[in-house]
């Protein structure tokens, strides 16, 4: 994937002994009509060749063909799954069809499979031929341009982005104004989600973990009950039975538990399942297709009985092996030499440690998610509710847009009771990025040749700055009164634009730059306004949706976001909204408003979705721990009920014995927590790669998740200690 110009797409396709590159225009919102009856779809304008790079064929009709690009063939449309499906009923006679989009004939050539979607997480789309004015395809100023590209057989990713770096060089020898630009490849998956093989590496990790620490759990309490059981084993010994019958006889046993347990994890495993299907739908739009695979679960069922029987074996054949006379001579004291001791303390730490790693991993991953959350946007978003607008051009060619619809729609939103201001922008911040171009400011020396000097632009109405409560660091504001279509260009920059741009001493009130032939003074300077959640601000220009020349004005601003601040609940407007809508344009598609909160939670679906699922697996493997610990502390009180009864019996009081047992635990768990930061420390660069950790930094954020940790820890061995401070020294010794 790949931002650039139509004539720098087009020079890596002359060769495709490399690779072919396909572009297509960020995906939008816009209006579809069939029958009159408005459709509130996505949209994806792309070149005649785009759907050759997936080698997917169409369900029904066909996609585009070579020249449908070209002006006066480019009315033809292909419908994703959903729209044929839930729009349209599955129409099977729907080829041939016409549907208006934007306001302008097209005729259906084609429907897509289910399951076929671009971008992958976009449902709801409809895929047109990208038919661009002569501009934009000549221009090299402006990167807007979204490019898939599929390899050629035998070639890497490191040849074709060598290759294509190579490309982009020439272009700057050829074209000096371009020198120094370069285009990045990644593969599409990275580009629609993000990096997700290093979070995938990790979680396949705490799998692993889980694993571990589930071996370790079983091996532990099939110890203590091979210690519980000496007695009768040493019995069948002397009986006749000989090892290896006294071996299988175990080793059923753990089978039954293996297939008790496989039968119990399968059911888990279907709400588990569930509840992730519903996470990667609210996520990505994707994952309700997904389901048991028969041959994973025959699999791991498989994984599940052997584990079970290899973590027994040790327990079994050592049982098996033990001297009867020993046994029987041992009695209920079995079990409490040094060597089983230490064996029993080392089951707990080795699953305190890898529960400790989770732990601390799930610590990290929600402190980044609740960074993100609360991180400084340059706006509150929480009274804010804002609407995606998207006018068919069609229906406005030769009109004025902002006298016929914007400018009576925002009169109409700020008369509703509890609206404090409305405004409108082009493109949503944290939601989108906007469009961006080179800067030169007039009277300053010219960029180096090797440098590209790049802002953002968006367009907006005043009432915007009000809305999100973005304050004004000098100058003025944009005013409806003042800036008019015939008074001077002006545009307002943010703080970044000015640390980038502007030399040092240099008031940026009054400075300007060109826009084509026209020059546009910047009148005021505000607060940055994050575009992305995950990277600080960008230098930003924020031009006046009314000085916009009317010749381009539909064009630019067909699709508009609406933001309201609003006294109370915000979503509580939205039939006033959908009236207000309906009143000025009937063929204009209601779509569902959000709350900025909604939108900045929507830019953190992926990693609340990682958050939900380490999160799982470090509770999982807590409750593993301390399970294992509850029984191996159990166990050692039952073994120890003598001892204990002697020392009641010899005065020592509750609290004394209480001291020991938390001895006990307190050294096992110390071990197990010391193993688990050591583990932490050498996970570090893993663990770095999806979520940042700094040992020296986050060394408050360890000891509160390992103090928290033992504390949990000591308190689900308060039972067990109670239980050995309370025995009473006659039944203790009489048992004997």
């Amino acid at each position: 994937m790949a931002n650039g110009t139509t004539p720098s797409f087009r020079a890596p396709c002359e060769c495709p002994i490399y690779f072919v590159t396909y572009p297509y225009s960020a995906i939008v919102g816009i209006n579809a009509e069939i029958g009159g009856a408005p459709l509130p779809v996505r949209a994806v304008s792309a070149s005649d060749n785009f759907f050759e790079v997936f080698g997917v064929k169409p369900l029904l009709g066909r996609t585009f063909v070579k020249g449908e690009e070209q002006p006066g063939r480019q009315f033809v449309a292909v419908l994703s799954y959903e729209v044929w499906h839930d729009m349209l009923g599955a129409r099977r006679d729907v080829i041939g069809t016409g549907i208006k989009i934007a306001g302008r004939p097209y005729t259906i050539i084609g429907v897509m499979p289910a399951g076929f979607r671009f971008p992958i997480y976009q449902t709801g789309a409809i895929y047109f031929p990208l038919s661009l004015t002569p501009m934009q395809r000549e221009g090299r100023g402006n990167h807007f341009l979204p490019t898939i590209a599929r390899l050629a057989p035998g070639v890497t990713a490191q040849q074709a982005q060598s290759r294509f770096s190579g490309i982009f060089a020439r272009l700057g020898e050829a074209y000096p104004d371009t020198k120094g630009r370069r285009a990045q490849l990644i593969d599409v998956a990275t580009f629609a989600i993000g990096r997700s093989d290093a979070p995938l590496r990790l979680l396949s990790y705490a799998v692993l973990a889980l694993i571990l620490i589930g071996c370790a759990n079983l091996a532990g309490l099939l110890f203590a009950r091979g210690v519980r059981r000496e007695h009768e084993v040493a019995i069948r010994r002397a009986l006749g039975a000989d090892r290896w019958q006294l071996l299988a006889q175990l080793l059923s046993d753990n089978l039954f538990y293996a297939l008790a347990g496989g039968a119990l994890g399968v059911l888990l495993a279907y709400g588990l399942l569930r509840a992730t299907s519903v996470l990667l739908v609210a996520a990505l739009n994707r994952g309700a297709e997904v389901g048991i695979n028969g041959s994973v679960l025959l699999a791991s069922l498989a994984i599940s009985i052997a584990t079970s029987l290899v973590a027994g074996l040790w327990p079994a054949w050592r049982l098996s092996g033990a001297s009867a006379a020993l046994s029987l001579r041992a009695g209920s004291r079995g079990g409490m030499d040094r060597r089983q001791n230490h064996l029993r303390a080392a089951f707990v730490a080795v699953q305190v440690s890898l529960a400790l790693v989770l732990l601390v991993t799930a610590g990290l991953v929600f402190r980044a998610l609740a960074r993100f959350q609360h991180a400084d946007l340059g706006f509150d978003p929480a009274p804010i509710l804002t609407t995606e607008i998207d006018l068919s051009p069609g229906a406005y060619q030769n009109r004025d847009v902002l006298a016929d619809f914007y400018t009576p729609m925002l009169e109409r939103v700020r008369a509703i009771p509890g609206v404090r201001d409305a405004g409108l922008i082009q493109f949503l911040p944290i939601q989108a990025w906007g469009w961006n171009s080179d800067i030169h400011i007039v009277g300053q020396p010219p960029s180096p040749p090797n440098e590209e000097r790049l802002a953002e632009l968006r367009v907006v109405t005043p009432g915007y700055f009000s809305v999100l409560g973005i304050h004004l660091v000098r100058g003025r504001m944009l005013d409806e009164k003042l800036d008019t279509p015939t008074s001077r260009r002006v545009m307002v920059v943010n703080e970044r634009f000015v640390e980038r741009f502007m030399p040092k001493g240099l008031d940026p009130v009054g400075q300007a730059i060109m826009d084509g032939d026209a020059k546009v003074v910047i009148a005021g300077v505000v607060r940055n306004v994050r575009q992305n959640i995950y990277e600080p601000p960008l230098a930003e220009m924020d031009y006046a949706i009314s000085q916009l020349p009317p010749p381009i004005r539909p064009l630019i601003i067909d699709s508009m976001q609406l933001v309201t601040r609003v006294e109370g609940h915000p979503e509580r407007i939205g039939p006033e909204l959908r009236r207000t809508f309906a009143a000025l344009d009937k063929t204009l598609p209601f779509r569902k408003p959000e709350t900025m909160d909604e939108v900045v939670a929507g830019a953190l679906r992926l990693e609340r979705l990682e958050n939900w699922l380490f999160a799982s697996f470090a509770a999982l493997a807590l409750l593993l721990a301390l399970v294992g610990l509850y029984g191996l502390i159990s166990h050692e009180v039952e073994l120890s009920r003598r001892d204990i009864g002697i020392r009641i019996a010899m005065g020592a009081t509750h609290r004394r014995i209480f001291g020991l047992v938390y001895r006990r635990v307190g050294g096992m768990l110390g071990a197990g927590i010391a193993g688990g930061l050591l583990a932490v420390w050498a996970a570090r660069q893993i663990i770095a790669r999806v979520v940042p950790l700094d040992v020296g930094r986050d060394g408050a954020l360890l000891v509160a998740l390992a103090g928290a940790f033992a504390a949990v820890a000591l308190v689900a061995a308060f039972v067990p200690a109670r239980r050995a401070a309370t025995a009473d020294p006659l039944e203790s010794l009489r048992s004997e």
